[in-house]
């Protein structure tokens, strides 16, 4: 015999996720719906930041970086393009899945259904345009370094999702939390900014060492020691994801294992911490919007 329960479940999930791509293709397909190049956009504007890029640092304030392992790329701009594209899709996720609830509090308050759906629906838009993103971007490794990007791209896929299930996990706290305190949107903002600074999207680690070090000969010290810049800059979640997607893009090279079990531990463990605490606070708010 079957049992009921698990079969009401089985059904709801199969319900939930229905509506979760509904909403996701929905998202998708309004992007950019009325413009006259379409889905062409999700191509042309990864180019054009790496073009910005090549020409700011590559030719005005002359940036360098070590060459690709693996590699041998020594493209400042591409280092920092594929920083900032990356930084892009991980802070972008966030702040759309956090606003999400708030932003369709019509829909909300007048149709029953599992409230996270609106805060995966979203992300999930957002992966789908970020694959292009990264399309490009194994592209122009490729013509920069060679074939073998193409061998990463399977831990590229990983990466992604790892990256979006920290992101929804990040997103599901502060969209509750944003029902009930609208100024953290605004607040987040502000952080947002300062945490792309304090991620390396523009500098890399060896350049907060050379800091780090001169620091140090400046008398700035912790009981003799340099102050620790580097090992606090490595517990950043942002700093981990953006070493592991330049792994992959710049160096042509796996990331190392510490750095993918840290990518394991922050994309399961703030998931599922989300998952927890929006189920948990998730009953009134509908009331409060």
């Amino acid at each position: 015999m079957s049992n009921p329960a698990a079969s009401a479940k089985k059904e709801q999930w199969r319900h939930t996720l229905d509506l979760t791509w509904s909403f996701s293709r929905r998202a998708v397909s309004s992007e950019f719906k009325g413009t006259a190049l379409g889905r062409l956009w999700s191509l042309i504007n990864p180019l054009a930041t790496i073009l910005v890029f090549t020409l700011i640092f590559g030719l005005v304030f002359r940036g360098s970086v070590d060459p690709g392992r693996n590699s041998g790329i020594t493209s400042f701009a591409l280092w920092i393009g594929i920083g900032v594209l990356c930084w892009n899709f991980m802070s972008g996720a966030i702040l759309k899945g956090m606003n999400s609830l708030v932003d369709n509090a019509g829909l909300l308050t007048k149709v029953y259904f599992p409230r996270q759906i609106l805060v995966y629906s979203s992300i999930l838009a957002l992966v789908v345009d970020f694959s292009f993103e990264l399309l490009v971007l194994v592209i122009i490794s490729w013509i920069v370094g060679g074939a073998g990007v193409v061998l990463m791209v399977p831990a590229l896929i990983g990466i992604t999702l790892l990256t979006a299930m920290f992101s929804t996990g990040m997103a599901l706290f502060l969209s509750v939390a944003t029902v009930y305190f609208r100024d953290i949107s605004h607040l987040w903002k502000i952080f947002n900014q300062v945490w792309m600074y304090a991620s390396g999207v523009v500098f890399s680690l060896g350049m907060l060492h050379d800091v780090e070090n001169h620091l140090f000969a400046k008398g700035w010290n912790i009981n003799g020691a340099p102050i620790p810049l580097t090992t606090l800059f490595r517990l950043n979640p942002a700093e981990t994801y953006l070493e592991a997607f330049r792994s992959c893009l710049y160096d042509f090279a796996l990331p190392s294992l510490p750095v993918t079990l840290a990518c394991l531990l922050w994309g399961f463990g703030v998931f599922t911490a989300g998952v927890l605490f929006f189920h948990r606070h998730s009953a009134r708010l509908v009331e409060e919007l």
